[in-house]
């Protein structure tokens, strides 16, 4: 370390304080991708926990349209062929 000069320090220096910079910027955007991680992974849960209940109302609309189309043909039968 004696032998190095005062431009080789200054150098060194300034590289250490670029290299703290940029960790600085890295540790802000893994933060960020952190947060949005979190928040897609609360969004994921809520879907999850929402799909049963969607399951249940499509099965229903299924039945209600199938029982429309039943009497729509029960009718068209009822009144051409009887």
């Amino acid at each position: 370390m004696s032998d190095m000069s005062f431009k080789q320090a200054k150098e060194l220096v300034e590289r250490m304080e670029f290299s703290e910079i940029a960790l600085k910027k890295t540790l802000t955007s893994i933060e960020s991708a952190t947060n949005n991680f979190e928040k897609t992974l609360n969004e994921q849960e809520n879907i999850l926990n929402k799909l049963p209940n969607a399951n249940k109302k499509l099965a229903t609309m299924q039945l209600a349209v199938a029982l429309n189309i039943g009497l729509i043909i029960g009718i068209l039968i009822g009144k051409y062929l009887i």
